[in-house]
C-alpha cells in the first residue's frame, strides 16, 4: 500500500477520505474550511496576546505538517487550541484581550516542551495502540479537564471587560449578539455564530462610538495605513520551569481533542482511522512545536472542520492542503491583522465570557455524550473534586516547581480515578 491515497474522482454523494471532487469544487471547499476555522482560530491568539496573523500562518503549515505526517488519510484542520488559554494566561499573568504578551516567549517555550510530549505519545501510540490511553483517560476524566479550564478563566474573562459602565454595557452588548446569531440564524452563518457575532458588535460599536461620540472611538487609520503583504514578527521561545509546569498538562487536552475527533470522523466515513491515531497524534505535536518556534500558538484539530464535513458529506483528504495554502496566504498580509487590532476591548472581554463559558459546558457535553454515570461514586468524586481544584485555581508549590490550578486539577483527575478504580477492582475480588 502507497503512504498516499490514490484519490479517485467522484462527483456525487458521500465523498471518502480517499476520493476527491474536481478542482473547482476543492478549491470552493478548501475556503469554506478556511472560514469555518477563521473564527477561533484568530480568537484565541488574541485571548493570549499572540499575534493573529501569525496564528492563521501556523494553522494553515500545521494543517500541512499534519497531513504529511498521516499520509493525506485523515482528514482534519490544525488551528489554534483554546485549552492552551488558561495555561498561557497564568503563566505570563497577562490580561486577555490587553494587546501584545509582554512575556509570550515564556508561554512559547512551555508551548514546545508540550508539544514534544505529544509527539512521545504519539510514538508510543504507534507502537502499542490507542486503548491504554482510554483507559487512563475515561470520559469522566476528560470531562471534568475541559470544564475545568473554562471555570479557571471565568475571573479573567470578566476582569478583562474593561473599568467603565459603557464597557461593561458593550460586553453584554456582545454576549447577546452572539446569543442572537447562535438562535436566530441558520446554515454557515451559525456555524460561525462567535465571528458574526462578534462582528456584529464591533459594528454597533462603531455607531455608538464613532458616530455618536460614547466612549472610546475605534481608530479605523490602523487598518487604512498598513499594508496589504508582509512578513509577520516571529518571537524566540524561552524556557521557564514554572511556565512549562503550567502548559505541559495541557498535552493531556490535546490527546483527548485529538482522539474524540479522529473517532468522530471515523463513525462518519465508516473507515477505521485508529491505525493512524499515533502518526494523527505525533503530526498535531510537531505542528505544536513547529508553530511556537516561531511565536504561534498550540494547534490542534479543529471540530468547526468536522461540522462541515458532516453537513458537506465531503471527507476527501485533498481539501485541506488547498484550504492551508489559503490560509498561509491570509497569515502574510498586515492588513488583516490590523482589523483585528482595532476590536474594543469590551468586546473582546464580553465574547472571553461566551468563549471560556462555552469551553466549561463542552467539558459537560462529553459527560452527556459518553452517559457518564453519576450514580457511580468514583465518577462523581472525581469530577467534583476536579472542578474544585481547578475553578478554584488551586495551586501546588513543590520547591521551585509549581503546578498551578489547572495542572493540579488535571493530574489529581488521572490519580484519582485511577486510585479508586484500582480500589474498585481489589473490593470486587474480595467480595468474589
Amino acid at each position: 500500500m502507497s503512504y498516499f491515497p490514490q484519490w479517485s474522482v467522484k462527483t456525487e454523494g458521500v465523498i471518502a477520505p480517499d476520493e476527491r471532487l474536481p478542482l473547482g469544487p476543492t478549491l470552493a471547499l478548501g475556503v469554506q474550511h478556511v472560514v469555518a476555522m477563521f473564527g477561533s482560530t484568530v480568537l484565541a491568539p488574541i485571548l493570549m496576546g499572540f499575534d493573529p496573523n501569525l496564528a492563521v500562518l501556523m494553522s494553515g503549515i500545521g494543517t500541512l505538517i499534519f497531513f504529511l505526517m498521516v499520509g493525506g488519510r485523515v482528514p482534519s484542520y490544525l488551528g489554534s487550541s483554546f485549552a492552551f488559554i488558561g495555561v498561557v494566561i497564568a503563566a505570563t499573568g497577562y490580561a486577555a484581550g490587553s494587546g501584545p504578551n509582554p512575556n509570550i516567549s515564556d508561554a512559547l517555550g512551555g508551548i514546545i516542551v508540550c508539544g514534544a510530549i505529544y509527539c512521545v505519545v504519539g510514538f508510543i501510540v504507534m507502537s502499542t495502540g490507542v486503548q491504554w490511553i482510554e483507559r487512563l483517560m475515561p470520559p469522566v476524566v476528560t470531562g471534568a479537564v475541559v470544564a475545568v479550564i473554562g471555570l479557571n478563566l471565568a475571573p479573567t474573562a470578566v476582569k478583562s471587560v474593561g473599568p467603565t459602565d459603557f464597557d461593561a454595557w458593550i460586553a453584554l452588548m456582545t454576549v447577546c449578539c452572539v446569543g442572537g446569531v447562535a438562535v436566530y440564524t441558520k446554515g454557515l452563518i451559525q456555524k460561525l455564530l462567535i465571528l458574526v457575532g462578534l462582528a456584529l458588535a464591533y459594528a454597533i460599536y462603531a455607531v455608538l462610538t464613532n458616530g455618536m461620540g460614547l466612549g472610546k472611538p475605534i481608530a479605523f487609520e490602523v487598518i487604512a495605513n498598513a499594508a496589504w503583504f508582509g512578513l509577520p514578527e516571529v518571537t524566540t521561545p524561552t524556557f521557564s520551569l514554572n511556565a512549562i509546569s503550567l502548559i505541559a498538562p495541557v498535552v493531556i487536552i490535546l490527546v483527548g481533542e485529538n482522539l474524540g475527533h479522529i473517532k468522530a470522523v471515523t463513525a462518519m466515513t465508516g473507515r477505521n482511522l485508529d491505525p493512524y491515531m499515533g502518526r494523527a497524534f505525533f503530526g498535531d505535536g510537531l505542528a505544536t512545536m513547529v508553530s511556537a518556534s516561531f511565536g504561534g500558538t498550540g494547534v490542534t484539530t479543529y471540530g468547526e472542520n468536522i461540522g462541515v464535513m458532516a453537513a458537506t458529506r465531503v471527507y476527501s483528504t485533498l481539501i485541506f492542503p488547498v484550504a492551508a495554502v489559503f490560509a498561509i496566504m491570509l497569515g502574510f498580509s498586515p492588513k488583516f491583522g490590523a482589523v483585528i487590532q482595532t476590536i474594543p476591548q469590551p468586546i473582546l472581554g464580553g465574547t472571553s465570557i461566551v468563549v471560556f463559558g462555552l469551553i466549561a459546558v463542552a467539558g459537560a457535553r462529553v459527560w452527556v455524550v459518553n452517559h457518564v454515570d453519576f450514580g457511580d461514586n468514583r465518577n462523581l468524586i472525581v469530577a467534583a473534586v476536579t472542578l474544585i481544584l481547578g475553578g478554584g485555581d488551586f495551586t501546588v508549590h513543590l520547591g521551585s516547581f509549581t503546578l498551578g490550578g489547572i495542572g493540579t486539577a488535571t493530574f489529581g483527575a488521572i490519580i484519582l480515578n485511577a486510585l479508586m478504580q484500582a480500589g474498585e477492582r481489589r473490593s470486587k475480588k474480595q467480595s468474589e
